[in-house]
């Protein structure tokens, strides 16, 4: 049995302990197993093969007990730091393309992307936002495919899921993590946040699990799942922007290409353009909440190899077996399961 399955099969337990109507949050949490996290104080808690964060597994376990699927909706997923953001404002500036298709007003210069799509285990269990509509279907998540609520398992919802080379995940999920510790505490040091990332110990991690977890339902259901390659975007849009639009059901006419409207909106949702603005550089994401974080925590280079100006080569080294033994044989892009040559 692989260990997607197994971590599966061995928390049933776990959820059906949840169910008792006696038990708190509290003690159930208690029942978990526990390691300290990469926030001073903070435990992270292991729950169906992955470790999380106590506010994202209330989440989590909420959308687990009451979220209802809609069949048309399609959910945005990702390891955390592996072009979520960017991912986000793509599909936000595809399917309201109409609605907005003067850019010069568009909601996108103004909001940042995680405002304009709802995360479903922080802003949708939370009531913060109604189910979508066929007009606007998108919602996001970090939650590994094989913890997702049964109604979005079971009711023809669609995936997109974009991954990213685990040594630049890691180095921006460390730095994204550092601005998010308040300046008066100690943060972890990149060398200890290596040592529990490799160890799977992340937020929603082990990072190697969540991705095989929707690569295995892409194999089962290609037609549900679509996966995008960071590094293959960053080099050459277009095509991986055509295609999303296709899988999502906004396909761009021979038309709309003539008149440069994908072009346009590569622009505008490119980092270069997105970094550079007011509501990006000045603005705060989640204000007066627990998670509250300035914007400019998520636009911090997008750049690919920035690795190599942080990890020593035994550091990318021990990333990339992982990644070799985790991914090879399983038709994952190449260049994930490669080495990269260290130090260069």
């Amino acid at each position: 049995m692989d260990s997607i399955s197994k971590s599966f099969e061995q928390n049933k337990e776990e959820e059906q302990s949840l169910q008792k109507p006696t038990q708190s949050f509290e003690e159930f949490l208690s029942r978990l197993p526990r390691q300290c996290g990469w926030i001073p104080l903070i435990d992270f808690y292991h729950y169906q093969g992955c470790w999380y964060h106590p506010l994202f597994l209330r989440g989590v376990i909420a959308a687990q007990q009451h979220f209802e699927a809609q069949p048309t909706e399609i959910f945005l997923c990702s390891v955390p730091k592996s072009g979520t953001t960017w991912l986000k404002a793509l599909a936000f500036a595809i399917v309201t393309r109409t609605k907005y298709s003067d850019l010069s007003s568009h909601p996108l210069l103004s909001t940042m992307p995680h405002e304009c799509i709802p995360c479903l285990e922080i802003d949708v269990v939370r009531k913060e936002y109604s189910n979508q509509t066929d007009a606007f279907p998108l919602l996001a998540t970090h939650i590994p495919y094989h913890s997702l609520p049964k109604s979005i398992i079971s009711g023809g919802c669609k995936f997109v899921y974009i991954l990213r080379d685990a040594k630049d995940a890691f180095v921006s999920l460390w730095h994204f993590l550092c601005r998010a510790t308040p300046k008066d505490a100690t943060y972890v040091s990149l060398e200890e946040a290596l040592e529990l990332f490799c160890k799977g110990v992340s937020s929603y991690g082990p990072f190697w699990d969540h991705v095989l977890s929707f690569w295995k339902a892409r194999k089962e259901a290609p037609h549900r799942v679509h996966f995008l390659v960071y590094e293959e975007m960053r080099k050459d849009p277009l095509p991986s922007v055509k295609n999303l639009a296709d899988f999502i059901g906004h396909p761009f006419s021979v038309d709309e290409e003539n008149e440069g409207v994908l072009q346009k909106i590569m622009d505008l949702c490119s980092f270069e353009n997105l970094s550079n603005l007011d509501v990006n550089k000045k603005g705060r994401h989640r204000p007066g909440s627990m998670l509250a974080i300035d914007n400019n925590a998520f636009f911090r280079k997008g750049k690919i190899g920035d690795w190599q100006s942080h990890l020593t080569p035994e550091m990318a080294e021990r990333l990339d077996q992982i990644t070799r033994e985790k991914f090879g044989g399983t038709g994952l892009p190449l260049y994930v399961s490669d080495a990269d040559t260290h130090g260069n």
